[in-house]
């Protein structure tokens, strides 16, 4: 409870108007291509692979004739635009992008730039972590669509490789009972997690107390207490937004 209070604590110091705003939009521009472009590679790779390994699991496990072979394509979708791109990129880039900001935030906190911050009278909070947090919030979103694509790309790439379904079959799976909203849900579901990574990691950095040692303990804290909280908000984004 006392982690809870404080974390509520600081979001409230931190959402407040920047007194200069030309240095506010620098610093976002400056988070989107730490955040969000340098993450695109890993997002990337990876999205094809495992779109390559659902569509394999998918066709050969399709053993029976009552389904048609354009499942596939359908079950492919399906997994990538409810769960895998939006939930498991978003637990990889909380490793990822949460270790870096808690890392960052902590070492300016042991080496005392955060107190010298504030002795200007900048508020350290709303300087260091808004920036990151709508920078985050804005382009996770299009990572995730990027991920999506690059997924569906893969499971062609792997069907055509094993020369298990053909091009149009597969596309048809697709394109069957394809709801638009999903692709809607996938892009709120990556700005709340966005939002949950950015916060709890720039908390664990912000308020780390000790050495480098403690930094690197509250990276691990920052990546652990992010990935449970988006599994918990996963559950209840997906009641509210689906049924």
């Amino acid at each position: 409870m006392y982690h809870i209070g404080r974390y509520f604590l600081m979001l409230k110091v931190l959402f407040v108007l920047p007194a200069k705003w030309r240095l506010f939009w620098n610093r976002i521009v400056s988070e989107l291509e730490i955040i969000g472009i340098s993450s695109l590679f890993i997002v990337g790779l990876m999205s094809l692979f495992m779109g390559g390994v659902i569509a394999l699991n998918t066709a050969t496990q399709l053993t029976t004739p009552l389904l048609p072979d354009y499942t596939v394509g359908y079950i492919t979708q399906q997994s990538t635009f409810l769960e895998f791109s939006p939930t498991v990129m978003s637990l990889i880039l909380a490793g990822k992008v949460g270790s870096n900001i808690a890392s960052e935030i902590g070492t300016m906190r042991v080496t005392e730039q955060i107190d010298a911050l504030e002795i200007m009278g900048v508020n350290s909070l709303n300087y260091l972590v808004l920036p990151k947090i709508i920078a985050a919030v804005l382009f996770f979103p299009v990572l995730i669509i990027c991920s999506m694509a690059l997924s569906l790309i893969g499971g062609w790439l792997a069907l055509q490789v094993s020369g298990l379904i053909n091009t149009e079959v597969y596309v048809m799976g697709i394109r069957s009972f394809f709801v638009p909203f999903h692709i809607a849900y996938a892009i709120i579901k990556s700005a709340c997690f966005a939002f949950i990574i950015v916060s709890i990691s720039s908390y664990y950095g912000y308020y780390v107390r000790g050495g480098s040692l403690d930094v690197g303990k509250a990276s691990t804290q920052a990546i652990v207490t992010s990935s449970v909280v988006i599994l918990m908000a996963n559950f209840v984004l997906t009641n509210l937004l689906l049924f």
